[in-house]
C-alpha cells in the first residue's frame, strides 16, 4: 500500500457548534470533518462542484465510524485531519483525526464511494484523481 500524506485543516469551534455547556456537540465533528475532506480535495486541484461539472461524479460518505476520546470546547483552536488509507476501484478509506495542539480528541473512519451525479450509482474514479494519487483502478 502507497503511504498518502496527512492532510490537515484548522477549525475553529465556535458557539454554533457547542451544546448549552460550551462542549462540541457530537455531530459536529462529522462538519469538521467534511471541511477538512473538501480542502483536502481542493489541495489536488478539485472543488466538489468542479467534480460534478468536469467529471459528471461525486464522493458519498458510505459509512462513517468515529470514536470520541476526549471533548473539544468553545473557541477550541483544532487540526483536523484527513489521510487515504485504501483505494479502490470506485471506493476510498480515510482516516481522519480531531486534534487540539498535540491532544487527539476524536478518531474517524471514513469509507466515500464515488458516484454518478446523474444516477448515484458507483463509478470508477476519475483518472485524473487516481493518477494524481499514484494509484490503479
Amino acid at each position: 500500500m502507497t503511504e498518502h500524506k496527512i492532510f490537515t485543516w484548522p477549525v475553529r469551534v465556535y458557539f454554533q457548534d457547542t451544546d448549552a455547556g460550551g462542549v462540541v456537540y457530537h455531530a459536529s465533528y462529522v462538519n469538521f470533518m467534511e471541511r477538512a475532506r473538501t480542502e483536502w480535495l481542493r489541495s489536488h486541484g478539485y472543488s466538489n462542484a468542479g467534480l460534478m461539472k468536469e467529471f459528471g461524479v461525486m464522493f458519498v460518505v458510505r459509512t462513517m465510524k468515529l470514536d470520541y476520546l476526549r471533548p473539544a470546547l468553545l473557541d477550541d483552536m483544532l487540526n483536523v485531519t484527513a489521510q487515504v488509507m485504501e483505494i479502490g476501484r470506485s471506493r476510498l478509506t480515510l482516516q481522519q483525526s480531531v486534534k487540539r495542539e498535540d491532544e487527539l480528541l476524536t478518531t474517524g473512519e471514513v469509507h466515500l464511494v464515488c458516484v454518478s451525479r446523474e444516477t448515484f450509482k458507483p463509478v470508477r474514479v476519475p483518472e485524473a484523481l487516481s493518477d494524481q494519487w499514484n494509484i490503479k483502478t
